[in-house]
């Protein structure tokens, strides 16, 4: 890829128009775009390399979420127990009820 120059056209996300626009090259640092201004609206802004910033929304609900994990005390797994012998094929896996006998109606 070419060296980016000043005044070159690029793509990236306007917080002001709200979506990826065309974008001319304000200033550059170490060789990549620093600064763009949008062609659209003229707002210049950080080169935020075509992302949007996440939404308030969103912030706030990783907030909370972190707020409510830390406030969790972590589970302690104990070992499973060592099964010696396997079930046999006839017996019902554990935890599930044997099925009733269907009873018949005399009339």
């Amino acid at each position: 890829m070419r060296e980016h120059r000043l005044g070159d056209v690029i793509d990236d996300h306007c917080i002001k128009c709200r979506r990826v626009t065309n974008h001319s090259i304000v200033s550059i640092l170490n060789g990549e775009a620093a600064k763009v201004r949008c062609r659209t609206c003229y707002h210049d802004h950080d080169y935020r390399h075509e992302q949007a910033p996440p939404s308030k929304k969103d912030l706030k609900k990783q907030e909370l979420f972190k707020e409510v994990l830390s406030t969790v005390a972590p589970a302690v797994i104990a070992d499973p127990p060592a099964i010696d012998d396997p079930p046999a094929i006839d017996d019902p896996p554990a935890g599930v009820p044997e099925k009733k006998k269907a009873r018949s109606k005399k009339a």
